[in-house]
């Protein structure tokens, strides 16, 4: 075999698996202005908080009347990136990116007054938060790393980690992201996820138009399993699952600034075991 040839079957041998394209298509609802919408958004029943940094907007979900704002001090609060809403709470994931060493923060607000009402310092060690959310009686935390702007020494975007945290924030188990999605997220990691009510998770990346729905493993393993990927009418970022339509996702586009409605079909679990067929 000639060099060039060999380099170049060794080259893609070497290359990490990539998620297949997009095989299932979303439908985009409704979509409406919000200045703020730079990092992502979150949704009670009548309203949309639009996130950017360290700005959090409050609108009417219906007619998309802007309503109330919270600004909070750019050195305390540098990056806050995804929230929620859990109870009578706005929760929210902040860090300092892309400052290091990474620090990382849940941020509590009151989405009525909206004022912040405490904060749960988580410290470094991990990477950037970037999204929690609530499912089963824990929290679950996504923790950014990245190849290059706000990324630590000897670290990239595969040590990207999910963290699952008791009620006091204890780590009780940790998965990292599989090799496929891993590649189509580099250099960066990812931004946005959330619990789907099929239980399967999903996650966005920075910067692709991409929906990755993924699985907690259940025969062992600490890397969470690849079911299928989904395209979405925005470039990544934060989202979160609208939680009076369990199938309409939140996101935002981020070059106008607009948040953004997306209906989502059922995902078929292909990492499921199947049934054999009957004797």
């Amino acid at each position: 075999m000639k060099p060039l040839i060999l380099a170049a079957v060794l080259a893609t041998l070497a290359a990490p698996a990539l998620a297949q394209e997009p095989t299932l298509q979303t439908t985009e609802l409704r979509r409406f202005d919000a200045p703020e919408a730079k990092q992502g958004v979150a949704a009670d029943k009548t309203h949309l908080f639009a996130i950017d940094n360290g700005r959090i907007a409050r609108y009417d979900k219906k007619t998309g009347a802007r309503q109330a704002e919270w600004t909070g001090d750019p050195v305390r609060f540098k990056h806050l990136n995804a929230c929620l809403i859990v109870g009578k709470e706005l929760v929210c994931a902040g860090s300092n990116y892309p400052s290091v060493p990474q620090n990382s923060s849940v941020e509590i607000f009151d989405p009525v007054k909206m004022t912040h009402v405490r904060t749960i310092p988580l410290g470094p060690g991990i990477g950037s938060l970037t999204w929690v959310d609530r499912r089963d009686g824990f929290w679950w935390a996504m923790f950014a790393n990245y190849d290059a702007k706000g990324g630590e020494p000897n670290r990239d975007h595969r040590w990207t980690t999910l963290v699952k945290f008791d009620d006091q924030w204890r780590r009780v188990g940790a998965w990292t992201l599989p090799e496929e999605v891993l590649a189509r997220m580099a250099p960066y990691s990812c931004s946005g996820g959330g619990f789907g009510d099929d239980g399967l998770l999903y996650v966005t990346g920075h910067d692709r138009p991409e929906l990755y729905a993924l699985k907690i493993p259940t025969e062992g393993g600490a890397v969470l399993d690849y079911v299928a990927t989904l395209a979405i009418p925005v470039e990544g970022q934060a989202i979160v699952w609208d939680p009076y339509d369990k199938r309409v996702l939140w996101g935002v586009n981020r070059a106008t600034r607009q948040v953004v409605a997306i209906k989502v079909p059922p995902v078929p679990d292909v990492s499921a075991p199947q049934n054999s067929a009957p004797k």
